[in-house]
């Protein structure tokens, strides 16, 4: 039984380890309305997978039984590009892109509202196109002869800004290839992360078109968090739908060929997703879709979604639309654009618990205005929810604290006899009213709770560059002069104290040295 307590200790010793790295010693991170579409929605695999002469992805992906998808992917969407296009700059309340007119390819996102973290004076990169890290977004259009993300687009600027009083701003990359004018109308608006994109599509041949459009992130399978070994933050692929609900797919499984996530339907999202922000393709609900990953060259991963555009007369046009969002994981932000996004902000197995912590946090700091002092008075909060927990926990330590000396007694009256020994232990407690197990499980019970704070602290982009007090100006930060680790360690000393020293010599002397160490 004293064996247990010493466990409980332990193991609560390594709850408030994690919740102080969360506070303190967290590693840093890396570096409108939609126009509706107005084709039809007829999604015939079999008219898709054709092949083409565009070049093909340099592994292909695993053959299957239903292979549309797979041949579309493989022999109609492209690999890497292999030229460099003008540059164009793009420049809102939020963002600072790097738009390459080759695709056209967002090849650099800088998040103007978010520093990064080498440097507090610069922006925050997301998205970026260099050597040792790799995030863009690509797009296109598959069908005979039309212009996928390998050919050059024309706008008549190389750069744009959204000006001070409006609300809009639109960016437009046009081409025109085999008598079919492609117009890819990038619009910003203010105070918002999500780009709307709308692909119009003027078909001036003399027959029918049957298009398809697709999007794609492509990235690299580094992990920019930097943060604890033993509790690493995800880095990878996430995909919603209403039916499969949330699944990550790791690199890894795309490596290996692994399809565990709905090809088709008419609803959902697929998104990269990282330390505290993500890239994702939100298509319009209702519409149908099907999503894919594939492996490029260079240990690139393309991760996207296709849509049909349907049937397109000789001399008329049509439109399709999609949105991408890159930006931070704000949950409510996330829930309002669509359902099931929220869920990128990952508590793992722990959501049931650490969601509602969240929330009081973010109720609590409404009021306080301060993140640091959020996390104090929910800290009390929790152990006052705690407390009656708490006072049978020490209740119960303080009588076996009493009848150490009689159990030090029983052991050496009985000390070779194990049986008679477990016998009058027993007994010694019904007569004393003691519960062995008293001190141990209202500990227990508060485990979770606490890692489900580690979480929350962990995972809330809110506490990213939040200052505390003094000279705590990053909550998403270690403490610079362990102030607040050596507190810790004074606190646990204190506490490891109040518990009864086991009656064994044996027993007691490795609680000494254990609670030296804490």
């Amino acid at each position: 039984m004293d064996s247990l307590r010493v466990f409980a200790t332990l193991v609560l010793a390594v709850s408030c380890f994690l919740l102080v790295e969360a506070w303190t010693g967290r590693g840093s991170d890396s570096e409108g309305v939609i126009p509706q579409n107005t084709g039809t929605n007829n999604f015939n695999k079999d008219e898709i997978s054709k092949p083409d002469d565009l070049p093909v992805v340099s592994v292909p992906l695993q053959s299957r039984k239903d292979r549309g998808t797979e041949e579309l992917i493989r022999n109609e969407i492209p690999g890497d590009k292999v030229d460099d296009g003008k540059l164009v700059k793009i420049k809102t309340d939020l963002f600072a892109i790097t738009i390459n007119s080759i695709g056209p390819e967002i090849e650099r996102i800088e998040l103007l509202e978010h520093p990064s973290k080498t440097n507090k004076s610069e922006s925050f990169v997301i998205f970026d196109k260099r050597v040792g890290h790799n995030y863009t977004a690509q797009l296109g259009l598959i069908g005979e002869g039309l212009p996928n993300h390998k050919d050059e687009f024309y706008t008549p600027s190389e750069s744009y800004t959204l000006l001070s009083g409006t609300d809009q701003l639109s960016v437009t990359f046009e081409t025109e290839k085999q008598g079919v004018l492609i117009r890819h109308h990038y619009n910003f608006t203010r105070n918002n992360y999500v780009i709307d994109i709308l692909t119009e599509i003027v078909n001036n041949r003399s027959q029918a078109l049957d298009p398809y459009a697709y999007y794609q992130l492509v990235r690299d399978d580094s992990n920019p968090s930097g943060t604890s070994k033993m509790l690493p933050t995800y880095t990878g692929v996430a995909l919603f739908t209403e039916d499969s609900k949330y699944k990550k797919i790791d690199f890894s499984d795309i490596d290996k060929g692994v399809k565990k996530y709905p090809k088709s339907s008419d609803n959902g999202w697929i998104a990269i997703i990282q330390h505290y922000f993500l890239g994702t393709w939100l298509p319009e609900d209702g519409k149908p879709r099907e999503y894919f990953t594939r492996i490029l060259n260079n240990g690139l991963y393309g991760v996207g979604v296709i849509l049909p555009i349907g049937n397109i007369p000789s001399k008329t046009s049509t439109t399709v639309a999609n949105r991408l969002y890159v930006g931070p994981q704000d949950q409510d932000k996330l829930a309002a654009l669509s359902e099931g996004l929220n869920l990128t902000v990952d508590y793992g197995f722990l959501t049931i618990i650490a969601s509602p912590l969240f929330r009081v946090l973010k109720w609590i700091h409404n009021y306080v205005s301060n993140w640091g002092w959020s996390i104090v008075f929910l800290t009390v909060l929790i152990k006052l929810v705690f407390y009656p927990l708490s006072a049978a926990s020490y209740k119960s330590m303080a009588r076996m604290r009493v009848v150490a000396p009689k159990l030090q007694k029983l052991k050496e009256l009985y000390g070779d006899d194990k049986q008679r020994m477990q016998q009058e232990m027993m007994s010694l407690y019904k007569t004393e009213q003691i519960n062995p197990l008293g001190g141990c499980l209202p500990i227990l019970v508060q485990i979770p709770v606490f890692i489900s704070l580690y979480w929350v602290l962990l995972a809330s982009v809110e506490l990213r560059y939040a200052p505390f007090v003094l000279w705590i100006d990053d909550l998403s930060a270690k403490d610079p002069y362990y102030v607040l680790p050596i507190l810790m360690g004074l606190s646990m000393i204190i506490q490891t104290s109040l518990n009864p020293t086991p009656p064994d010599p044996v027993q007691a002397k490795s609680y000494e040295n254990h609670a030296s160490c804490i």
